[in-house]
């Protein structure tokens, strides 16, 4: 579709320009690929910087995976204020052009402390595009179109990550089967590759930035600033004069007072509290699931499943592969079959994969069934607690407080990846890879049953709807 689709809202005839919605959606869902990539790179990268600053133990190698969750947690905690204030547009440039700065950064670190430091400050740009892509997407989409477009943002951090993982697959895809660590640390691939996989992710950073410059402030955001005439203009952009009409005025009507910011006992009044909590668990239970931790310490999970470095690699690419393919399901069924049935469907299957590979690891079972279970944990999360979990986050909130509290609900994410990619190494340690894959099973099936008792349907409204099914 390329041109004007009618679309009947509750009053008016829309005519959506299609284009202009997809183009405007995916210049902001860059933030996600750079997110994907930025935070899936250190993982191929990983069994090369480690044995060029020499890391001996599983804390250090906690740390290294871990420590961008610091500068995202400033970044998630940031964005709401300052979003509130400088609008979602400037935001979003701010985040390509830190991408841009810190993919250097790293890739031309010569100490650990130097390489660290440049890692929390990328998590900043994270944490940043991880609040604001989404957010800014819901406020641009129409009702029935919302589920998919936001799920553009995950769509481009599944690509993010594919991208990475081949990046880091092609640049050591000669890498000699049953090179030692001491052969790989004195080789271009200790010294060099990894630096390569860091830097790349200026190229679209920058590309980014410039996107960043043709798309158009919030409508919403500046009905928040009572400019009326420019929040008109943008809706008229994307549905046309009766759509914008129409729009604002149902904006208008969700907003006491449009010009008030939020306070902390706006966020802590009872009516809200309910549904902070709502988007601040399933924020918690999206990480908690475990899914990243196959991201992040894929040489781990495969080594102990009999791969060895290069067969990693390659196995990593296919854990990419198949989370593309399993979101553009996702993709195409948000918006018909819903968000609730899909965090449901995702949960359960995850438990039970979880299950069935820590049986596999307790019984010392190597290879390809090994395999086929992570990718199968993957594609269960891939199409529904990945993409969902955000639309369910961007929507959620009423519009006067949706950027702090969407800054609430993505900074408590930010602490429970921190918390779940930091204990990694320790539980991997402590209980064994079955005992903390039973773990992650155990935290699924009490997600499951959050899911099914707590979050309705929310598929088909108007974010000023929800606000009022939800708050009121």
């Amino acid at each position: 579709m390329h041109g004007p689709v009618t679309f009947h809202s509750s009053s008016a005839k829309a005519e959506f320009r299609v284009r202009y919605i997809v183009v405007i959606s995916l210049i902001a869902a860059l933030g996600g690929l750079l997110f994907g990539y930025d935070w899936v790179v250190i993982g191929g990268a990983k069994p090369f910087f480690e044995r060029y600053f020499q890391l001996q133990d599983a804390a250090q190698s906690g740390w290294a995976n871990s420590c961008a969750l610091i500068g995202c947690l400033f970044g998630a905690l940031g964005a709401g204020a300052l979003s509130d204030r400088f609008g979602r547009k400037r935001l979003l440039a701010a985040a390509a052009l830190i991408f841009a700065v810190t993919s250097l950064g790293n890739a031309l670190a010569q100490t650990f402390s130097t390489f660290v430091a440049w890692r929390i400050c990328g998590g900043v740009a994270i944490g940043l595009a991880s609040n604001l892509s989404p957010m800014y997407i819901a406020e641009v989409a129409p009702p029935a179109w919302r589920g998919r477009l936001v799920s553009l943002n995950q769509l481009t951090i599944v690509i993010g990550i594919l991208l990475a993982q081949i990046v880091n697959w092609f640049l050591v895809r000669h890498l000699p089967a049953g090179a030692t660590d001491a052969w790989i640390a004195d080789s271009w691939y200790g010294q060099s590759a990894w630096r390569w996989m860091f830097g790349l992710t200026a190229i679209p950073a920058v590309l980014f930035c410039i996107g960043t410059a043709f798309i158009p402030e919030s409508p919403r955001w500046l009905a928040t600033r009572q400019q009326r005439e420019r929040a008109c203009r943008v809706l008229e952009q994307i549905g046309g004069p009766r759509y914008a009409e129409e729009t604002y005025r149902e904006i208008e009507s969700g907003q006491a007072d449009a010009s008030a910011r939020p306070r902390l006992r706006d966020l802590l009044d009872p009516r809200m509290r309910k549904v902070i909590v709502l988007g601040v668990t399933l924020a918690v239970f999206q990480q908690w699931c475990g899914i990243n931790v196959i991201f992040n310490y894929a040489e781990e999970i495969f080594r102990a499943a009999g791969y060895d470095v290069s067969s990693v690699l390659k196995n990593i690419a296919w854990t990419g592969s198949v989370n593309l393919v399993f979101t553009l399901v996702a993709f195409a069924i948000v918006d018909r079959g819903g968000r609730r049935p899909l965090m449901l469907f995702g949960a359960a299957g995850l438990a039970a994969v979880y299950g069935i590979m820590g049986v596999g690891y307790y019984g010392d079972v190597k290879g390809l069934p090994m395999l086929l279970l992570v990718l199968a944990a993957i594609a269960f999360y891939a199409m529904s607690l990945a993409p969902v979990t955000w639309v369910v986050i961007s929507e959620i909130f009423p519009n006067r407080i949706r950027g702090a509290a969407i800054s609430i609900a993505v900074t408590s994410l930010w602490i429970a990846c921190f918390i779940l990619t930091y204990t990694f190494p320790i539980l991997n340690h402590t209980l064994g890879p079955a005992g903390t894959f039973w773990l992650y099973a155990g935290i699924c099936v009490a997600g499951f049953l959050f899911i099914a008792f707590r979050l309705p349907e929310t598929k088909g409204k108007s974010l000023e709807q929800l606000e009022r099914d939800l708050v009121e």
